[in-house]
């Protein structure tokens, strides 16, 4: 008979114990075929589980864009007109506020900008957007939405994330999730200069969703967007011939090891990714080349100019990533929205450095057809009061903000919901964020309460228990 030897110890093991260890090792082994299985019964390939899937029923759009301004944006400054705050500067609120607050504001605050009416849809928009009123058309815009938190780091984790209280997967997560993405060679997910604070990069995590889906980070606040890069993509000591080598060693190694484990999400995450870092080395400087765009398209995104030059080149890598098949590309003008005083300075440079870009964002999308399958979704964490912070400020709001779409099958040249006279409260068709998430992913095809995902002994998803589809925003 032959000896079956410890590796440990060093001496012979028994027939018994040797029966003992080869079981478990067996069990390991057919857990591992198990959870194999029941991905591919999801549609998920183990083996590369970003591969494009069929959504839940035809989609309208196949990708996003998410313009996130974080701070806040304030609506009765942008897109919700509000004559009667204009007419009641200065006096108190005629009703009461809400009992939880960010903090004490004092009389009416009337908006410093003009507002007009632009396009057949005849759609308010401020002084503040002179390109971007010239796609009001295009634009659904969601006056009544509605938040849970006041506070910045609840509110951007809701948004992004749909819960104010635990770590969830993002919603660009669940999105890829879901959906998979159209190119192989670059991740499903990017978000280009997010910020570090307020939930940090929790708003972009995939959480208890296998790591593969999180969102891959391009630079972060404070780095210039042309320095924005994926670190670490270029290789001048080894050929890729050589990389191919050692990768295959190292993933050999790695896979030996995930059969033997009973489930082990960061390591099917560390050998997912070591597969799209090999295949992104090819991919990905290529996309963050602008070097062959037009002189006319750079002025489009107002690269030529420096106020608009950062944020500019942000939503043009947002195009270039999105027409090469990235599922979900968040741009972010970060942390510059929370004018809580010097408010008509700080939201005029704010506007400044966004109208143009966004504007060259939708003609191009639009110009190249993709517009059509295309999701783009502007808008902060919550909004600001009509009732004043100081001579010159306002506070957070997240009882009435304002958010636009555009494209994807959103409809066009609307203005859906409402909030008061003075903009404080949503009163008519109100929209939660939790409704918000609902209707992107019904946009997308996906049914938001079939996409969900077992962990600690539940399903979850992305609207958790809540969230309905509002129909009226879809054409």
């Amino acid at each position: 008979m032959n000896a079956h030897w410890n590796g440990n110890t060093g001496s012979p093991l028994s027939r018994r114990e040797w029966l003992k260890q080869s079981a478990g090792g067996f069990a390991a082994l057919a857990l591992a075929g198990l959870l194999a299985d029941e991905a591919r019964a999801e549609g998920i390939d183990p083996r590369n589980p970003l591969v494009p899937r069929p959504p839940h029923f035809p989609a309208r759009a196949k990708r996003v864009i998410f313009l996130f301004m974080h701070g806040g944006p304030s609506q009765v400054d942008t897109f919700d007109y509000k004559p009667i705050l204009q007419r009641d500067h200065g006096k108190p609120l005629p009703f009461a506020k809400p009992r939880v607050v960010s903090s004490e504001t004092g009389n009416l605050l009337a908006s410093p900008f003009r507002f007009r009416q632009y396009g057949e849809s005849g759609t308010h928009v401020s002084e503040l957007f002179p390109h971007l009123a010239q796609h009001v058309d295009d634009l659904c815009v969601i006056n009544g939405m509605h938040g849970s938190n006041s506070r910045h780091g609840g509110a951007l984790l809701e948004l992004h994330t749909g819960s104010d209280t635990f770590v969830r997967p993002s919603m660009g997560s669940w999105i890829t999730y879901g959906l998979g993405t159209e190119n192989q060679n670059l991740p499903g997910y990017i978000t280009i200069c997010p910020n570090l604070s307020h939930g940090g990069v929790n708003n972009w995590s995939s959480a208890f969703l296998p790591a593969v889906y999180q969102g891959t980070p391009l630079g972060s606040t404070g780095i210039a967007s042309d320095q924005a890069k994926i670190p670490f993509i270029a290789n001048t000591s080894t050929s890729r011939a050589m990389q191919r080598i050692g990768l295959d060693l190292v993933q050999e190694m790695n896979r030996d090891h995930l059969a033997l484990a009973e489930a082990d999400q960061a390591l099917e995450g560390r050998i997912a990714s070591y597969e799209l870092a090999f295949r992104m080395q090819a991919a990905a400087p290529e996309v963050q080349d602008i070097a062959g765009e037009s002189a006319e398209t750079l002025r489009l995104y107002g690269l030529d100019q420096d106020p608009t030059r950062d944020f500019g080149r942000q939503c043009l890598m947002a195009r270039r990533f999105s027409e090469r098949g990235v599922r979900f590309v968040q741009v972010s003008h970060s942390y510059k929205w929370d004018q809580h005083g010097n408010l008509k300075k700080d939201i005029a440079r704010n506007a400044l450095e966004i109208d143009r870009p966004i504007a060259g964002l939708l003609r191009d999308l639009k110009a190249r057809g993709l517009l059509d399958d295309t999701l783009v979704l502007w808008g902060g964490e919550f909004g600001r009061t009509p009732t004043s912070q100081g001579d010159d400020g306002r506070d957070h709001n997240p009882h009435g903000y304002t958010m636009w779409l555009a494209g994807g099958g959103s409809k066009a040249g609307i203005v859906h919901g409402r909030t008061d006279d003075y903009g404080y409260y949503a009163i008519d068709n109100k929209v939660h964020v939790h409704d918000l998430h609902a209707t992107i992913l019904h946009l997308l095809g996906l049914d938001h309460t079939k996409l969900t995902y077992r962990h600690a002994g539940r399903d979850f998803r992305l609207t958790d228990v809540h969230g309905e589809i509002v129909k009226e925003l879809i054409a």
